[in-house]
């Protein structure tokens, strides 16, 4: 298997994983804030960070990145978290569609909503907004960008749910796998106890601490 089928089954797995166990699995890290979210609960999306760095207000650079994006990628998109505009929509996702693009994570708002869901192309976004954007200024393609207090560098992993969504380090996957595994492994363990009884008190060991705070 080649680097690059390696890389996309490491991709699906962390995918099938979910947004939350792999955050929790890679020591509580990487999570983008809860203000990100599906514009649909059904939506999930895994891929390939390419980023993007935008001025509020104006989308130049998302045509000029959808000249690069391939197949599978995923765009992160710093918008600077800008509400009053919507740089992206439903003639962009028609083309995001065509050419194979996984998804769209954007630090700011989209428009023509249920366009985007109807086509079935996953969006995390942090709001809606009808109103269109200029067309004038420049801006950056895949380098480091923040979103939050999150650094997403491109080639990063991306994984999204409805939960939200959380960004590892491709020099990391197969690490955060293992730990996601074995995360698995363990909740299932927990969940299978307490079908036969147990508390998560005990499963924890919060005794103690609940003794302490005069829990009884």
């Amino acid at each position: 298997m080649g680097s690059q089928e390696t890389s996309t089954a490491s991709i699906q797995v962390l995918c099938e994983f979910g947004s939350a166990t792999v955050y929790e699995a890679q020591g509580a890290r990487g999570a983008l804030d809860s203000g990100i979210k599906p514009i649909h609960p059904d939506m999930r999306v895994a891929g390939r960070a390419v980023t993007v760095d935008v001025r509020p207000g104006d989308n130049l650079m998302l045509h000029y990145a959808m000249l690069k994006v391939k197949s599978g990628d995923v765009l992160v998109v710093d918008a600077k978290g800008f509400l009053e505009a919507g740089p992206w929509g439903d003639v962009f996702t028609e083309q995001a569609v065509r050419q194979g693009v996984a998804g769209l994570v954007i630090n700011g708002a989209v428009r023509d909503a249920r366009s985007i869901i109807e086509m079935g192309f996953p969006v995390f976004c942090r709001g809606l907004c009808i109103k269109g954007t200029g067309k004038n200024q420049p801006g950056k393609l895949n380098v480091p960008v923040c979103i939050g207090d999150v650094q997403i560098n491109p080639g990063d992993i991306v994984i999204g749910d409805q939960d939200g969504v959380v960004v590892v380090r491709q020099d990391e996957v197969e690490d955060v796998i293992r730990s996601s595994r074995a995360r698995e492994e363990k909740e299932a363990m927990f969940r299978a106890q307490i079908r036969g009884g147990a508390t998560t008190v005990e499963l924890l060991g919060l005794e103690e601490t609940l003794r302490r705070l005069n829990l009884d």
